[in-house]
């Protein structure tokens, strides 16, 4: 997805969101960030950084620390690298509703060609965030790349040091 979607959604004279101006200075780290968007609906915008965007999922419930726990995760449309950043107040209209910076960190994918991840829908990847750390996946769960139905993803945390049994959205519910 390309950053049209995300403009054609959006009056940036009535919304204090991010335009989509601004760009990274380059280097190899890839930033990701989650943020916790109390719209008509709370849930929690998973973010990750890739080719000059943030690739995004909408998880309704929030990210589980537990691997037995599978959390939906619908793909939305990439947004602006500086709208990981953001916090504030969006009006009426398209998300309108309180958005918080819940985690931010680095992300690592696990695999070197993240577009193909994508495509076949099997995403792996390391967060080290301040509240979510160790290795995840987003798997899709129906649908072809590029139709309607290929927006429904799982988002899965791995057993590893970092997982457990702490409802992490209820424990830590402020921003980072």
């Amino acid at each position: 997805m390309a950053l049209e979607e995300y403009k054609r959604k959006r009056d940036f004279s009535k919304t204090p969101e991010p335009s989509g101006e601004w760009t990274k200075a380059g280097g190899s780290t890839r930033f990701f960030c989650v943020q916790k968007h109390l719209a008509s609906h709370l849930h929690y915008d998973l973010r990750l950084e890739h080719n000059g965007v943030l690739l995004s999922w909408a998880v309704p419930k929030g990210p589980s620390l537990d691997p037995r726990i599978k959390r939906l995760a619908m793909q939305v449309e990439d947004h602006p690298l500086d709208y990981g950043e953001f916090e504030g107040v969006i009006p009426e209209g398209y998300g309108a509703g309180i958005v918080m910076l819940w985690d931010r960190g680095t992300w690592t994918p696990e695999s070197a060609d993240v577009d193909r991840s994508v495509q076949r829908g099997d995403l792996k990847f390391t967060l080290n965030g301040y509240k979510l750390k160790g290795s995840w996946v987003l798997v899709r769960t129906g649908g072809r790349y590029g139709s309607g139905a290929a927006r429904s993803w799982l988002l899965i945390k791995h057993r590893d040091e970092w997982s457990g049994d702490l409802d992490i959205a209820e424990f830590a519910p402020r921003s980072v």
